[in-house]
């Protein structure tokens, strides 16, 4: 699965020198939290969030009125609170890159580009919906967790037994076992297969099975 298959497309975005109000005045009518910033030729140099225009008010000890408050949000541009530079994605990059990129860079977002042009904005909501589709989590079946040797042919033996007991797997997915490179741990969902045939067919496969439950 590939970002430009998750990402929301073409993103509302904002001028650097837009005053703050209209920033959140965006955000409110049109029920987000982000907006990638553009100069007037287009280019990305910018995004600010909910939470940066938040933070850019005063204290809730200062003694100024609201319509001194007014004036100076007023004179505040965007491109004085936006974060810059922007950690950005090419829409043809994978889910799980745009995750790491996320986690290393410990943002909930990423604007998405094609060549230069802004194209879509990719968040963690979007990602979990991404996961959620990608582990077959809406499709009923068992789901088996299991440690098995990491070795060409492994899975494809695992996925002919299941196919001969009329199974059908949904997903599958791998993860590292840290303690041990020579294993990999598999969670497996599949439909039209009895829990006990899967208990048999990963016993067969000399794999050790770590959860099994009907989901």
């Amino acid at each position: 699965m590939l970002v430009k298959d998750v990402m929301t497309r073409n993103p509302i975005t904002i001028t650097g020198d837009r005053p703050l109000p209209e920033a959140k005045d965006l955000m409110t009518k049109n029920d987000i939290t982000k907006l990638p910033v553009l100069d007037k030729s287009g280019q990305l140099i910018g995004i600010i969030t909910g939470n940066d225009i938040k933070n850019s008010g005063p204290s809730d000890a200062t003694t100024l009125d609201m319509f001194e408050l007014s004036y100076l949000l007023n004179k505040m541009t965007v491109s004085k609170v936006m974060v810059s530079p922007v950690v950005t994605v090419s829409e043809n990059e994978t889910v799980e890159e745009a995750a790491r990129l996320m986690l290393d860079y410990d943002i909930g977002s990423l604007v998405v580009k094609r060549d230069e042009l802004v194209v879509g904005i990719v968040t963690e909501s979007d990602l979990f919906k991404a996961f959620i589709s990608m582990f077959g989590t809406r499709h009923a079946g068992v789901r088996a967790t299991f440690v098995m040797g990491d070795k060409p042919g492994a899975l494809s033996v695992l996925s002919k037994s299941l196919a001969d007991k009329n199974g059908n797997i949904v997903s599958l997915v791998t993860a590292d076992v840290e303690e041990d490179a020579g294993k990999r741990k598999v969670t497996l969902r599949a439909s039209g297969i009895e829990m006990d045939d899967m208990k048999g067919i990963i016993a067969e496969a000399g794999a050790t099975l770590e959860d099994i439950r009907r989901v």
